[in-house]
This record gives C-alpha cells, structure tokens and sequence, in this order.
C-alpha cells in the first residue's frame, strides 16, 4: 500500500509541475530517437550539448525500474548571456534543460522550462525581445526533434 500511495504522489507532482512552467510536446518517436533528434538540431543551430543525463539506466544500475527518462543539458552563452543581463538569479535555470521521458500509457514526451515561467519566477522585465528570441528557439528545437523532419 505504502507504494501504491508513494507512485500516486509521484504522478500528482509530475503533473502538477507540468501545469507550473514544463511546457511538453508528444513525440512521434521513442525516447532515444527523441534524445538523439534533439542533439542534432541542436548542434546543428550552434547550441553546445553540455551532458545527457540516462536517468533510466542510473536508476537500473541501483537496482530501481524507471521508464525511459533522459535529460539533454545544453546552451549557447549568446543565448543564455542576453537572459542573464536580464536577471542575473535566471543563471540558475541555465544551461538549458530538455526532459525526454515515456510515460505509463507509453506516449513519448519532450518537456522543456516555460520562459513565461522562468520570466515570471525571475521578475525579469524589460526583456521581452530576449524572452521571445528563447521561446521561439525551444519551441523550434521540441518540434524538429518530435516530428518530422529536422
């Protein structure tokens, strides 16, 4: 029962910071597909990947079953610096951060910070071209590497 209760909280927590500025788009492809997708159009726009974090195969090495999950780590300071000059304190969500995770009904998911969110938790004012120019960007980076082509 403990773990049943224990998996509810976990679902109730993923969604309800999915409502809080995670901004997730379904994927047409698996997880790996979806992770590998991204870097490319990443690299290809002159992003640098920092790191993939396999949240999956970490759990798996201590003996945890968890669905594919796995975290793209990746910025550009021509990107990131504007943001910063913003709001110095907005350097704590930065790099950048893509989740690609498949969820219990086996729908892949590209999620992503909400700049909306990230503005409105930074106070950032003044910024709106920045803002904008970012949203733009990850918006184009979740779609390239979830369906279609790049």
């Amino acid at each position: 029962m403990k773990k049943v209760i224990f998996f509810i909280g976990i679902w109730v927590m993923q969604w309800s910071h999915a409502s809080e500025g995670l901004v997730a788009v379904e994927s047409q492809f698996d997880v790996n597909t979806t992770a590998e997708r991204l870097v490319e159009v990443l690299e290809a726009k002159g992003m640098t990947v920092v790191s993939q974090v396999n949240h999956a195969q970490a759990a798996n090495k201590v003996g945890i079953e968890l669905r594919e999950t796995r975290l793209v780590i990746f910025g550009n300071p021509k990107v990131g610096s504007p943001l910063m000059q913003c709001a110095q304190a907005v350097a704590i969500d930065l790099p950048q951060k893509a989740l690609i995770w498949q969820d219990d009904a086996g729908k892949v998911w590209l999620g992503y910070n909400d700049v909306d969110y990230l503005k409105q938790r930074h106070n950032i004012k003044g910024c709106d071209a920045v803002i904008t120019k970012v949203k733009g960007a990850l918006a184009a980076f979740a779609a390239a590497a979830t369906a279609g082509d790049k």
